[in-house]
């Protein structure tokens, strides 16, 4: 479980959830130095059902292969289809090569928790085409944000906090499972044009269904881009820009990016998962990290996301 400079560390989440206390502790303190050495882990062992990630991946085929204005029907916002080239990297203007269909917590589906939620979630929007689109998605959507829920449970106490701090904060919230297609780089791609620019996440956590197709860097404390690269079955886990406001850079925000492939030019197929907070969640900076100071102004969680989507295109 030791990270080396050369190699993102992979690390078993069998070891937290069903290890000795010896093998949870080693866990919990790898997956906090990998954050903070990578701002990436491989996670494998995850629990995740391997048919359910194969079955997802042929529908995120299937579902951009639609003709054009089928999916343009589908335009909604944060939830439903963004259209290609209509996200960019914070102050980077020339649009990404990608479009994408964002699935996120469905607010009829909260029952007990429905009270506590404080920020009303957008509905989802679903292809008819596809029948199995929802409830393919819905299943993976339940199955990465538990997996989300476990890391930052195992996180926890290494910052000081009992290892429940974070269940309220996310269990209702505002949580986005993005399915990414980057078609072939088209032969009048604008200058600088790349499937995703340098740019850090947003939430706390993202968690990768490794992709198909290779292209993901991150940029290593050295400043050097290191290739991201694991078997399909593994997930990616990455630390965003809330958690490193959060934890005062104890944990920081790591930039990558996914550049234009150097061999065939064929699709890449992509799933991250973003974990949110509910909006109302402040990102004040924790008292076990403030050390010499905070280094960020207090923002509620919404109030940054907001800002960061005007920042990229998303909102106005």
């Amino acid at each position: 479980m030791t990270a080396s400079r050369e190699r993102v560390p992979e690390l078993s989440l069998a070891a937290w959830r069903s290890g000795s206390v010896a093998a949870r502790e080693g866990f919990a303190a790898a997956l906090l130095r990998g954050l903070q050495r990578f701002g990436f882990v491989i996670l494998k062992d995850h629990g995740v059902p391997v048919p359910l990630l194969d079955r997802a991946y042929g529908l995120a085929q299937a579902l951009f292969a639609l003709p054009e204005a089928t999916k343009g029907d589908y335009r909604g916002g944060l939830r439903g289809y963004t259209p290609f080239a209509t996200e960019h990297a914070k102050d980077h203007p020339v649009p990404d090569l990608k479009e994408f269909w964002q699935v996120g917590r469905d607010p009829g589906a909260l029952g007990a928790d429905r009270g506590a939620v404080v920020d009303p979630l957008p509905p989802n929007v679903w292809p008819s085409e596809l029948p199995e689109f929802r409830p393919t998605f819905e299943a993976l959507f339940e199955a990465l944000d538990a997996t989300g829920r476990t890391l930052l449970e195992a996180l926890a106490p290494g910052l000081g906090l009992p290892p429940d701090h974070f269940e309220p904060l996310v269990r209702t919230g505002n949580s986005v499972l993005r399915v990414i297609h980057y078609p072939p780089v088209p032969a009048d791609a604008a200058p600088g044009a790349v499937r995703s620019a340098a740019h850090e996440d947003i939430n706390f956590l993202t968690i990768l269904v490794a992709a198909r197709g290779a292209g993901l860097q991150l940029l290593d404390r050295d400043g050097c881009w290191l290739p991201v690269e694991t078997e399909p079955r593994n997930l990616i886990v990455d630390s965003g820009d809330m958690l490193a406001r959060l934890t005062n850079d104890v944990i920081p925000a790591t930039t990558h990016r996914v550049v234009n492939p150097e061999g065939p030019n064929v699709s890449r197929y992509s799933m991250p998962f973003f974990m949110h907070p509910r909006d109302s969640t402040s990102l004040r900076c924790l008292p076990s990290c403030v050390g010499t100071g905070a280094r960020y102004p207090e923002v509620t969680a919404g109030e940054y996301l907001a800002e960061r989507l005007r920042e990229i295109g998303l909102a106005k």
